[in-house]
């Protein structure tokens, strides 16, 4: 328990005096510090969350969350119907893909082409998308592409547009490769500039005529309603069907995501030095403050203040300076955090530049994500460095010889 006396003699240290200019420099300098690194800390993390949640959003846009390809062809449903997993299944699309060329005009571009049923093309993601227009049905002969596409080769819903094949046909002078004319009926968009240049979605019996693919060549895309946890989603799936093969939206990013992961630690661990450096000047102010106050420490224990006492009045104003530091410090951070994108439509304004171009981080706003835990976790990092720096010059100021110093008073 913390006496009154310990606590007006702390709350006494902890006031402004002219004589301790330079001591109150330090300790200013030390609450900046510990607030600015918690607060820097917390925007980091919560941008990168912010980023990592943007961009699986964006992935899970126009890609299945996981996808389940058959040696042949067949997908026997009625066991995820039957059971629990069904609950947490949105949408199971049978899809095909195969490989084209854009032909317009001098125009020639290779595309992927991505076959849905008539029926099941509307339940896509990229379709139930506000920037979708245009027919939410493909029917045989009809064919979606991006908006950014339509703006490169010139065209506009209800235009034609020639595909050719990889498979050929026979004729009478020679084999040829298969073309076909398909008219446009929607524009997608889905925020991913390589992806809206090189996808097209078209009818899946128009897709398996044209390059001969049979029935065994088909996948099974699944849409979770929570596709977060994806891991253990993947398990699930491997239970009903342990002989197919299967990839995730987490497979087939890995690389990128792990990079993610790794990047954030590694800005976790070099601004959490910040913390530790501003935390270390608490030790200079309060070996500056043990030794200014020597001749009141012994007059306090020349009248009977314990050891224990000394030790907790000085371990307390390091205490109370770090944790009202850190305090301001997460509330700088959440503020800026959720303010962050007309910051930073503030200074590109101010200084006319580009901050986080759209083209190359793929971001049309900065985006965040506050992370309770991690502010709570930052928080705790931040008060234990606070408490372990000030424990030595508590120590030291508990061990002074009262005789030695009044002998000059």
């Amino acid at each position: 328990m913390i006496s009154n006396l310990e606590k007006e003699i702390t709350f006494r240290y902890l006031k402004t005096r002219k004589k301790d200019g330079f001591l109150n420099i330090i300790t200013i300098f030390s609450f900046i510090g510990i607030s600015l690194g918690v607060a820097v800390l917390i925007i980091v993390m919560s941008v990168m969350n912010g980023f990592r949640s943007d961009l699986i959003k964006k992935i899970n846009g126009f890609n299945s969350h996981a996808t389940i390809q058959s040696y042949n062809g067949q997908f026997n449903l009625n066991k995820i119907n039957e059971s629990n997993l069904k609950t947490k299944i949105e949408e199971i699309i049978i899809s095909n893909n195969g490989e084209g060329i854009i032909i317009k005009e001098k125009v020639t571009k290779g595309v992927l082409l991505r076959g849905y049923k008539k029926g099941d093309f509307k339940n896509l993601n990229i379709v139930k998308n506000q920037n979708f227009s245009g027919s939410k049905i493909l029917d045989k002969n009809e064919i979606s592409i991006s908006r950014e596409m339509g703006f490169d080769l010139n065209l506009e819903i209800g235009d034609n547009l020639s595909i050719v094949f990889s498979s050929s046909e026979e004729t009478l002078i020679g084999s040829f490769p298969r073309q076909k004319i398909f008219n446009i009926k929607s524009f997608y968009s889905s925020g991913f500039n390589d992806f809206d240049k090189n996808i097209v979605f078209v009818n899946i019996e128009d897709l398996e005529n044209q390059l001969n693919l049979e029935l065994g060549s088909r996948f099974l895309e699944i849409y979770f309603k929570d596709p977060t946890n994806i891991e253990e989603l993947k398990k699930d799936l491997l239970n009903f069907f342990p002989n197919e093969v299967i990839y995730t939206w987490s497979d087939l990013n890995k690389p990128l995501f792990s990079a993610l992961k790794v990047e954030r630690n590694v800005m976790f661990i070099i601004l959490s030095l910040i913390i530790i450096v501003a935390a270390f000047n608490i030790i200079s102010g309060l070996t500056i403050l043990v030794k200014n106050k020597t001749r009141e420490i012994a007059i306090l224990k020349s009248i009977g203040v314990k050891n224990n006492s000394i030790r907790k009045i000085f371990f307390l104003v390091g205490f109370i300076i770090g944790f009202s530091a850190t305090l301001f410090g997460v509330i700088l951070g959440i503020v800026f955090s959720i303010y962050i994108e007309n910051i930073r439509q503030f200074l590109s304004n101010f200084f006319n530049i580009a901050l986080f171009p759209e083209e190359i981080y793929f971001l049309s706003s900065m985006p965040y994500e506050l992370d309770f835990k991690s502010i709570l976790f930052i928080s705790i990092c931040s008060i234990i460095s606070t408490c372990l720096v000030s424990l030595f010059p508590a120590i030291k100021a508990s061990k002074l010889d009262t005789i030695k110093s009044l002998k000059y008073e």
